[in-house]
């Protein structure tokens, strides 16, 4: 996996904590498409259509709105879904038949990297607007941007355990050190059976 979505070096100071965390974050998402066929990484898993790949496609605007358009700083190609105004009908959240999943990486690949040069050139300090905000709220700092993209990367990343959980019962990285699939169910069991005793 690219360095530039997936791990980072040693950390120090606030801003490379966060950062660091924002990498971790976005292999977590990136890493779920790991063995997959292209339905799979496709098909929506819950009644409002969430889907691995589309969450990766999502993130990409996330990264290249608010870390570099909010900063002055859009990207060399717009989003195909920016530009036609697609993303205002949940186009970013779902992948086209004629969109491949490594067209979507890459895409991915370069928002992270677009926006790791915004971490690496402003101070958390600096001043950016965020164009689609209430105007009374719309002038903020690189620091709050990047706890913004931070906790939507980290929100969907969870989001993609349980999608992926669904599609092949593969859950988080702590699943193995827990037990075999024997321990997993009666482990189950007793969720379900505290649960039960609440029926009426």
């Amino acid at each position: 996996m690219p360095a530039s979505v997936g791990q980072g070096g040693p950390v120090t100071g606030i801003k490379e904590s966060l950062h660091e965390a924002l990498r971790q974050n976005r292999a977590a998402v990136v890493a779920k498409l790991d063995g997959l066929s292209e339905v799979d990484r496709r098909r929506p898993l819950t009644t409002t259509g969430t889907n691995l790949l589309g969450l990766v496609k999502h993130l990409a605007g996330v990264e290249l709105g608010y870390l570099g358009e909010s900063f002055g700083r859009p990207p060399d190609r717009p989003l195909p879904w920016y530009a036609d105004g697609s993303v205002w009908e949940g186009a970013d959240m779902w992948a086209a038949a004629e969109e491949s999943t490594e067209e979507i990486l890459e895409t991915y690949r370069r928002a992270c990297e677009h926006s790791d040069r915004t971490l690496a050139e402003l101070d958390l300090d600096a001043v950016g607007s965020v164009a689609w905000w209430d105007e009374e709220r719309r002038v903020t700092d690189l620091g709050t941007i990047l706890v913004r993209v931070l906790v939507d990367t980290a929100r969907h990343a969870g989001q993609a355990d349980i999608v992926r959980e669904l599609i092949d019962g593969r859950g988080g990285d702590d699943q193995e050190s827990f037990g075999d699939e024997e321990e997993w169910a009666a482990y189950v069991a007793r969720i379900a059976a505290a649960a039960a005793s609440f029926e009426e």
